[in-house]
């Protein structure tokens, strides 16, 4: 696998293949329900912006990295250009100032960690499993 193609996340036929099974933040119910799944295990919340090179780099890094079980972790994308209306809900209900990137992790109810930009990494999840 070229550098490029390990680093942007693409297989030989040039597709993406993400090891992340997200689940979409496209609606405010749907952070209900993430923090009722907090409540049984780990959330994380993904906050990118396609539109921003950083992002995108560190979604990828993320993503190529990832190495959870939905058993272990429940994972939340959000698209911050079409939904930054979540975002700022996110923000005020974890008391998490907005960032994006940004990586959130939710147990029971509770904000316990959150990452921007260069350091995101799916590694420090290990510590919430």
């Amino acid at each position: 696998m070229s550098f490029f193609n390990k680093m942007f996340g693409t297989n030989e036929e040039g597709k993406s293949s993400p090891k992340v099974n997200w689940n979409q933040l496209d609606d405010l119910k749907v952070i209900d329900e993430a923090i009722a799944l907090s409540f049984e295990k780990p959330v994380i919340l993904f906050k990118h912006s396609s539109r921003c090179s950083i992002s995108r780099f560190a979604l990828k890094q993320f993503e190529n990295d990832y190495n959870f079980s939905s058993e272990q972790l429940e994972p939340f994308f959000l698209d911050l250009l079409n939904h930054r209306n979540i975002s700022n809900e996110i923000a005020e209900r974890f008391q998490v100032e907005h960032q994006s990137p940004q990586l959130i992790v939710v147990k029971d109810g509770v904000a316990v960690f959150s990452s921007t930009h260069s350091d995101i990494e799916a590694e420090i999840l290990n510590k919430f499993v």
